[in-house]
């Protein structure tokens, strides 16, 4: 039984005035015996709530920091009427912060025999899987002195995708792969392109593609155009152990090089390549792999959706290992993964000779914006220390890259806004190359 605010304000005030008119105990106890019997007939008429079912509805998947609705659907089989105060809990990051105790509070009427709806909003903030808790119900009387309340299970779970914030740079991409595809006359060059049409010779064309027999039939100079293949293997491979951890602002390292595995993802697609990922630190954590041009960005995102770091270091033996496999013909691999001098040149480095042997390697890096800010920094004995501490990290992830890239792997370094661009600028770049 639940005993209303109302309820203890009327038993007050009716104490106050027959304590004044009356002989006071006599008037007490009178006032409590009517009080007592207001709330004994209210929790009577308040509707059962045992009995109430309650189903859900609603969305299933929302991309992070968007709002998903989710639907409360409260059938009252009895015939007194339902005056309810609900309570739809979930776990606070379903919630923007200060905003949970409003938004999972409902108050709903339902007649005998009927059914009624109510919609709770969410805005997840972190990814992955959200779950529903208890819905409780408070039955409140007719007046509202006293009433009945209990708790139902009515499992629901809302998925919290990456955002893809990096989705603004698909166009201009786009408008680039078109261009290396042969819409716009374009000349490329190299082992991974084929022939697509002849053109007249144009100044600072190169001279090897000239085309003798053409331009003899012709009677002018002939060059050939070459354009970039297509149903080319990818394979991007993200590393969650110990330095995806890292927080880069207010995220993890994790999530901008979810953010740039989308945007590659999505470009690579559209030029008609095929695109597999891979998610390993320990052991494997998820792959994705031989779905449709039409399923892989949904594939992906619902697979990032659950990935969270691992606070170890990563096995790079097994990751490479289950790569290859992954890779058995030549592709182009592209790895997601820290610059720590110590977790490269031990783990990542002499393994490199298996990879670069077949494949295209390309290693990603979250750097962080801050160290810049640190290495400007003067004026104080604090600033100068942190400035040399700045200065030396930067130099050696700039080592750490330069070991990288004499040992045949295309390197990027940079903050978590650039480095979805910075990648797929590197996969145009290395397809115009004809290296993909």
């Amino acid at each position: 039984m639940a005993i209303t605010g109302r309820t203890a304000l009327l038993a007050a005030l009716g104490a106050l005035v027959t304590g004044l008119l009356l002989p006071s105990w006599a008037g007490i106890g009178a006032v409590t015996g009517v009080v007592l019997l207001a709330v004994a007939l209210d929790l009577v008429l308040a509707a059962p709530v045992r009995s109430l079912r309650i189903d859900r509805g609603g969305d299933t998947t929302v991309r992070l920091g968007e709002p998903a609705s989710v639907e409360l659907t409260v059938t009252n089989p009895a015939g007194r009427p339902l005056r309810a105060r609900i309570r739809d809990a979930w776990a606070p990051s379903a919630w923007r912060p200060g905003t949970g105790f409003a938004a999972s509070r409902h108050t709903l009427r339902v007649p005998g025999h009927e059914r009624r709806r109510v919609t709770t909003v969410l805005t997840p903030t972190r990814r992955g899987d959200h779950h529903a808790h208890k819905v409780t119900v408070r039955s409140l009387g007719p007046l509202g002195l006293a009433g009945r309340q209990g708790s139902h299970l009515v499992p629901w779970t809302v998925r919290a995708l990456p955002p893809f914030a990096s989705r603004k740079h698909l166009p201009s991409r786009l408008a680039r792969l078109r261009e290396l595809d042969g819409r716009t006359s374009v000349l490329t060059r190299g082992q991974g392109t084929e022939f697509d049409s002849l053109r007249e010779y144009l100044p600072g064309d190169d001279i090897r593609s000239i085309d003798w027999r053409a331009s003899a039939r012709r009677h002018t100079v002939a060059v050939r155009t070459w354009r970039p293949e297509r149903d080319r293997h990818i394979l991007v491979v993200l590393d969650t152990g110990r330095t995806s951890a890292g927080r880069v602002g207010d995220a993890p390292r994790l999530d901008a090089s979810l953010d740039a595995a989308l945007l590659l993802t999505a470009l690579a697609t559209k030029a008609g390549d095929r695109v597999d990922l891979l998610a390993h630190d320990l052991r494997k954590r998820t792959a994705v792999a031989g779905r449709s041009p039409s399923e892989i960005l949904p594939a992906f995102t619902n697979a990032m959706a659950v990935l969270e770091p691992a606070l170890y270091e990563t096995d790079m033996r097994s990751l490479v290992a289950t790569a290859l496999k992954m890779a058995p013909h030549r592709s182009m691999i592209v790895l997601l993964t820290g610059l720590d001098a110590a977790s490269v040149e031990d783990g990542l480095l002499p393994l490199l000779p298996l990879l670069t042997k077949r494949h295209e390697v390309v290693l990603a890096s979250v750097s962080d914006p801050h160290l810049d800010e640190l290495a400007a920094g003067r004026g104080t004995v604090e600033a100068v220390y942190g400035a040399a501490a700045a200065e030396q990290t930067r130099a050696d992830r700039r080592l750490t890259a330069d070991r990288l890239t004499r040992a045949g792997i295309t390197v990027l370094d940079a903050p978590p806004a650039s480095i979805a661009p910075a990648l797929a600028d590197t996969y145009l770049a290395l397809k115009a190359a004809g290296r993909l």
